[in-house]
């Protein structure tokens, strides 16, 4: 299809204030039916969950649509869907269940290009648990994640391979599938950190080997929400701390507090808004998700393609990596100016980008750019136009 991208921005009322909204691998806007979505769960009245009364029941049947949706989206099945308030928090949860069942002397493989919540709970997990650490390597400046090197770090030992599959900076989206592979042939499993790469491109978690794949609706047009899909049975075998009163049954065991119900209604939306963006897609909502999301893939390279010459035309732009494979987002310098300065100027021509090391804590230290304030990132979605893009070079040229 060719992508309609102005029939895409009419669904987002916060679009319409002006601005180049470049900020969305920090979180993206929502569409009306989100909006709306959210205000009706409320307006129609919640109650808590697993009650005998009809406000109740609207609940337990907004949890069960949410986790339908998030499987939908992702490739999973509903009963492996946790939902809790972000990916950070349900990555804590997890490592710690894990860790429990790992003993002095085991392994688990960690990468240097990931978020720093793919890395920090398992790096404290692995502390109080005894357990070595070992570190794949990002191979610079091009900022790929060579798969091969898992040969070697996977051992009988390992436990846990934990890799993201895309940067939230670089954008590079490492051989998944590969390192999957390697895991698996150890009998290690695999945690894939999905935040960034769900909101680009077709996920299925089965072609990516993913025992545990994470995702944050608030990165794809929905409200802030993360989820952690795995297969019902794993899920079994995880013993995470709960309140002795909490439910025995996964998933929902691992779901400590009260849900938000009328959030949860927005993540069902949201997967229904990314099912609609190719118009001609038939089908299921799975079919449609995936029809989509190859078109939002295509769109967004296009753009990205057109951001990446104008960046290179600019002499005092350094462009920081050039993986094969990326996501719509670029990282980057201006000489002269530190990143703050250039986000300060870039906002005052309303545009919204994004400076800092952005949680790539290992990644920004291995680039030697974390203690000098990182660089700037500006990211593409689905609803970004090539309008947007001009604007940004425009802004960069005036520095």
């Amino acid at each position: 299809m060719s992508f309609d991208v102005s029939r895409v921005r009419a669904f987002y009322p916060a679009l319409s204030d002006e601005y180049a909204w470049l900020d969305a691998a920090a979180g993206t806007q929502v569409p009306q039916t989100v909006i709306d979505a959210i205000a009706g769960a409320y307006r129609a009245g919640i109650g808590n969950a697993h009650g005998a009364f009809p406000a109740s029941a609207r609940s337990d049947a907004i949890v069960a649509g949410a986790r339908r949706a998030v499987a939908d989206l992702v490739g999973g099945v509903p009963e492996g869907v946790v939902l809790g308030p972000n990916m950070t928090t349900l990555t804590y949860r997890f490592a710690t269940a894990f860790a429990r069942g790992w003993r002095p002397g085991d392994q688990i493989v960690l990468s240097r290009l990931d978020h720093d919540a793919n890395v920090r709970p398992w790096v404290q997990a692995a502390g109080r648990a005894g357990v070595e650490v070992r570190w794949a390597d990002v191979e610079l400046p091009s900022g790929e994640l060579p798969a091969a090197q898992y040969e070697k770090l996977v051992t009988g030992r390992t436990r846990l391979v934990a890799v993201t599959a895309a940067s939230n900076v670089l954008g590079t989206m490492p051989d998944v599938a590969r390192i999957s592979a390697i895991a698996h042939a150890a009998g290690a499993l695999t945690y894939v950190d999905g935040v960034h790469a769900t909101p680009h491109l077709p996920v299925d978690v089965a072609e990516l080997g993913a025992d545990l794949y994470a995702t944050s609706a608030y990165k794809w047009s929905g409200p802030h929400i993360g989820a952690v899909v795995a297969a019902p049975d794993l899920l079994a075998r995880l013993v995470p701390d709960k309140l002795a009163s909490a439910p025995e049954e996964a998933p929902e065991r691992f779901e400590t507090g009260t849900l938000p119900f009328a959030d949860l209604a927005g993540v069902s939306a949201a997967v229904d808004h990314l099912a609609g963006l190719d118009p001609e897609a038939r089908g299921s909502r799975r079919a449609r998700v995936l029809a989509s999301m190859a078109a939002v893939r295509d769109h967004e390279q296009a753009e990205l393609s057109h951001l990446l010459k104008g960046l290179a035309a600019l002499p005092s732009v350094r462009l920081i990596g050039s993986p094969r494979r990326r996501t719509a987002t670029a990282y980057f310098t201006v000489e002269g100016r530190t990143p703050r300065e250039v986000a300060e100027h870039l906002a005052a021509r309303r545009i919204n980008v994004w400076d800092g090391h952005c949680y790539a804590w290992e990644l920004t230290a291995a680039l030697g750019i974390r203690d000098s304030g990182s660089a700037v990132r500006a990211g593409l979605v689905h609803y970004n136009d090539r309008s947007e893009v001009e604007r940004l070079l425009a802004a960069l040229e005036e520095l």
